[in-house]
């Protein structure tokens, strides 16, 4: 095991982060904060906390109305919110730009702009926080949500002060999730971006245009930068799991 983590995780890491150093700190620190990966980086980051906030109350909307409520087709709605995990993402950015781009038929033009990239990152991390509240909520105890109403509670009151401290570790988890995904992801944005420097372009694009100019320290240390993140929002994630789990075996 230890093996194979090693062989598709742990040496290419190394192997990137060796290539980002090999002008010492003082090249990585510069390719780090040169104006364009720093815009870059802002963009992506910014642009990734709007779209997990959104999926967390989208997603946990959906994930209520799944298990709560039947309604005709309910089925296939449940199967298609996986597609994005089945779907190649470039897919999506071609179906995105057909719909909102110059020539879109509706007459939403999102192309090149941050609204387009949150559309798209929306779409490809949704799942992530529905598939974690779901559960969660199928497990819920309903006799407790009934004995807050018998006691005067209203719905909003009930969800506020009974569901909601249930189901937050699931929501933090999957908004964490959308959040990790959403820094990294390219295909869904290549088309409806725009990669404009400074302005739509994420880090992701950014590294693919130090690649193909063959900056190579450039694109490993920005990609380091990017992993970093990742890496911190996951501690973060096992630290409220963590403080979730010891809470509930307390209780």
């Amino acid at each position: 095991m230890v093996l194979w983590l090693s062989i598709i995780v742990l040496l290419p890491l190394a192997a990137l982060t060796v290539t980002s150093f090999e002008s010492g700190f003082g090249g990585f620190w510069d390719a780090v904060t040169s104006p364009n990966a720093l815009a870059s980086l802002r963009i992506t980051i910014v642009v990734s906390a709007i779209v997990a906030v959104v999926n967390v109350v989208m997603g946990t909307l959906i994930a209520w109305v799944l298990v709560r409520d039947e309604f005709p087709g309910k089925r296939i709605v449940n199967a298609l919110i996986d597609l994005p995990f089945a779907l190649p993402t470039i897919v999506a950015s071609i179906v995105l730009m057909a719909l909102y781009g110059p020539k879109s038929p509706v007459d939403i033009h999102l192309y090149a702009s941050k609204p387009g990239l949150i559309v798209a990152l929306a779409f490809v991390t949704l799942p992530f926080v529905v598939r974690s509240v779901q559960p969660v909520l199928i497990e819920t105890d309903r006799e407790v949500e009934e004995a807050a109403a018998s006691l005067g509670a209203d719905n909003w009151t009930t969800f506020r002060r009974v569901v909601l401290p249930a189901l937050m570790p699931a929501v933090l988890s999957g908004g964490g999730l959308a959040f990790a995904r959403a820094i990294g992801e390219y295909g869904s944005i290549v088309l409806i971006g725009g990669n404009i420097p400074r302005e739509t372009q994420v880090t992701s694009q950014y590294i693919q245009q130090q690649i193909e100019r063959d900056f190579q320290l450039q694109a490993a240390a920005v990609s380091v930068a990017l992993l970093l993140v990742s890496f911190v929002t996951l501690l973060v994630l096992r630290f409220v799991a963590e403080r979730g789990t010891v809470k509930e075996a307390k209780s």
